[in-house]
């Protein structure tokens, strides 16, 4: 840390931001550096400093690149002075301003404001900083207030408050008013009647990519896209205003929607498109069809896990594979199914689905077969005997071999006998109740800590009985404390993680043994697939492979290649 009164080593942050480009295309950022550097240089006598910059950010939160920055810069002692043009150019929040201001106090960072003429390492000067913190807030608010009751009140007027023009119309910024695009129009009626058709979303967002009917930007059609063109009602000549709260406008979240008592709707706002009656008539099918309604024909509960689901990918157009179920086997099972995205939504990739039945028995077996190769690998192996040890088994019978590079990868590891290790062999362990994981219980502790911070703010700004701001700051930085032990400890269990994921590393091999080996039903040379899911909660099974799997990629039903979380990558090659 450094010493203030040290003038030698004294060094400024500079600091200068605008919060529109309006104000970057004028003098507000060069008067803001010039008036900076000189009062750096000739009022605190320290010529050695640094600008930071930020154009077209507001004051309204921290989230600015070069703040971000400089921020990370003082915490290494680089910097004994934080020097603005204005108090506001740093913060209009309150909460905000103080955090960085206790972070510099422990920092030993003097903070100095150029036109309001204090610098923190008075006691004047600290006080004349809060008092002017919260007017400056205060402002905020204000005019925070008085721009929603601006924009309400243009709402109640059937004015437009701006933002994206529906899909469908135009708007003429010269006389306010909006008018049909009749190629877009006739989009719309289209996928009314393609939903009335086969009220399926997919369905009808299918049938448009197909037949080439874009969305103005260009991107593909999807359920959601879909949804919004249905349930919105500005397509009846309605103008909706206030509907979410500000800054939330995603309609799947119906925490989001304010009470539709607070909804200003503006009736016969501009030319419909879709008659009002089929408008009812097409948003009581959405309702019906929503899984969530109780009342709807499709309602059901979500309890399949589908074991590979993320860590699929398509060999031909490389999109991600989604998964379902299919159909029912024998004493209830239902596999899940795996198929590429782009030929669901588009039906122009020709990759083949794969199943569970497929991938299920080839993943668990391979990965057998690693530990059984490593523990009965000798100096005398040659790569040859090990590829045949790492194929061995019928599931395996269509294989020719592995692609050298990733093969020869492994077998050297294995052969410099860095990493060589007996087969772990827990007993007496009740897969029904597994260890409890560190990372989780972290986790979960964050979450507790990241709550009672929400609520102790919340206390502190709106509580009925007023917290002292010593007692707020003290609670804070005791939840701040733990909450940064936390994401230390998990940004250790991280590195710990990337480096125990080598496929030849003593503690993968006991996690995969644990997995394999402890399961009662795994033979000497085989992995019953169909009966070990059958007996154990599938969650474990993807579990254990996502913790070992980055990716694996499936083409024409068969995979091709399966890539490891330690960076190796094994290829398969097909008679």
């Amino acid at each position: 840390m450094r010493k203030n009164n040290d003038i030698e080593k004294q060094k400024a942050a500079l600091y200068v931001r605008v919060s529109t480009t309006m104000q970057i295309d004028k003098d507000s950022l060069p008067v803001q550096k010039e008036d900076l550097i000189n009062y750096s240089k000739y009022a605190l006598n320290i010529p050695d400093y640094e600008v930071f910059e930020d154009a077209g950010y507001s004051a309204k939160n921290t989230d600015r690149p070069r703040y971000q920055q400089m921020m990370s810069r003082l915490r290494t002692g680089e910097f004994s002075h934080l020097v603005v043009w204005k108090i506001d150019r740093i913060s209009r929040n309150l909460i905000d301003f103080s955090q960085m201001y206790e972070e510099l106090k422990r920092l030993g960072v003097v903070f100095v404001s150029k036109n309001e003429q204090f610098d923190t390492s008075t006691a004047m000067g600290e006080a004349m900083l809060k008092i002017i913190l919260v007017f400056a807030e205060l402002e905020r608010k204000v005019t925070s207030e008085r721009v929603t009751a601006i924009m309400v009140s243009r709402a109640n007027d059937g004015k437009w408050n701006g933002g994206r023009v529906p899909f469908g119309y135009n708007y003429d910024k010269t006389t306010k008013t909006f008018s049909v695009n009749e190629q877009e129009a006739a989009i719309v009626k289209r996928i009314y009647d393609k939903y009335e058709e086969t009220r399926s979303l997919l369905q009808t967002s299918k049938f448009l990519n197909e037949t080439g009917l874009s969305t103005r930007s260009g991107i593909p059609w999807n359920p959601t896209t879909t949804r919004t063109m249905l349930s919105n009602q500005f397509y009846i000549g309605n103008y909706v205003y206030n509907k979410y709260w500000l800054g939330k406008v995603n309609y799947r979240k119906p925490e989001n929607k304010r009470p539709e008592t607070e909804w200003i709707i503006v009736e016969n706002h501009h030319e419909p498109i879709i008659d009002k009656e089929r408008w009812i008539a097409v948003n009581e099918i959405l309702a019906s069809q929503r899984r969530s309604n109780k009342d709807g024909p499709r309602t059901y509960t979500r309890v399949n896990t589908h074991i590979f689901a993320g860590l699929i990918f398509c060999g031909k157009c490389g999109s991600q594979f989604t998964a379902t179920l299919d159909r029912q086997r024998d004493g209830g099972y239902r596999p899940s199914i795996y198929l590429c995205s782009r030929h669901r939504r588009f039906d122009d990739c020709p990759n083949k689905y794969i199943s569970d039945i497929t991938i299920g028995p080839f993943i668990l077996n391979y990965i057998a077969n690693i530990i059984k190769a490593q523990n009965n690998f000798g100096v005398s192996t040659s790569i040859e005997t090990f590829e045949k040890k790492l194929l061995r088994g019928d599931v395996f019978e269509a294989v020719s071999g592995i692609e050298r590079t990733g093969l020869q990868e492994m077998y050297d590891m294995l052969r410099s006998g860095k990493y060589h290790t007996d087969i772990y062999r827990p007993k007496g362990i009740s897969i029904s109740e597994p260890e409890v994981d560190e990372r989780d219980i972290l986790l979960s502790e964050k979450r507790k800590k990241e709550r009672a911070l929400s609520r102790l703010k919340s206390l502190y700004l709106y509580g009925e009985n007023d917290m002292p701001e010593t007692e707020y700051f003290i609670e804070r930085k005791t939840l701040m404390d733990d909450l940064k032990q936390i994401d230390e400890r998990l940004e250790e269990l991280e590195k710990d993680v990337s480096t125990s994921l080598s496929i030849s590393d003593a503690d993968f091999m006991a996690k995969a043994s644990y997995f394999i080996m402890s399961q009662q039903l795994v033979t000497k040379r085989y992995v019953n697939f169909d009966t070990l899911i059958r007996k154990i909660d599938p969650k474990v099974i993807k579990e254990f492979v996502n913790s070992v799997i980055k990716k694996i990629v499936i083409l024409d039903g068969r995979i091709t290649s399966i890539f490891f979380k330690n960076g190796i990558e094994h290829k398969f090659l097909y008679k």
